[in-house]
């Protein structure tokens, strides 16, 4: 199997996150909360997605790595609960604490899609290993 148009379709999505995070620093709340909206339905999307193959696939990880996906899109329903919760009450006491706990909810986030790509990476080179021993011990049968 080949991983490399996996690979690259991963680095498109964290360029597409960086540029999304980078414009969204200059926008208004309004854009901003549209912007939201939009990588929230797309997440609800993916979600939905990932919950249907987990229904057909019938191994193990890709039932873990979908339920992962889920429980991402879970927290960030939650976290935009929180943020709707605080903009009706915000004000600007509590508008720093707010935007820490929003600024290291979006480091634990980096922190989890850091450890996935880094998990990622294991099984590819994992998943090309066996291949490759599965490969010789066939052609060795021969």
């Amino acid at each position: 199997m080949d991983f490399s148009k996996q690979i690259d379709e991963l680095e498109e999505h964290v360029a597409d996150i960086k540029s999304s995070a980078q414009a969204a620093a200059t926008e208004s709340r309004e854009k901003l909360e549209q912007r939201i909206d939009k990588a929230q339905a797309d997440l609800n999307m993916a979600t939905q997605t990932a919950k249907q193959e987990a229904d057909t696939a019938a191994s193990g990880a890709r039932g873990k790595w979908a339920q992962m996906k889920t429980d991402v899109a879970a927290k960030v329903g939650q976290t935009r609960a929180k943020m709707d919760k605080q903009a009706a009450r915000m004000d600007a006491r509590t508008a720093g604490a707010d935007a820490n706990w929003a600024e290291a909810d979006a480091d634990e986030a980096i922190d989890f899609a850091v450890w996935a790509v880094d998990n990622a990476r294991v099984s590819v080179l994992s998943a090309i290993a066996t291949r490759a021993e599965a490969d010789q011990l066939t052609s060795a049968t021969r």
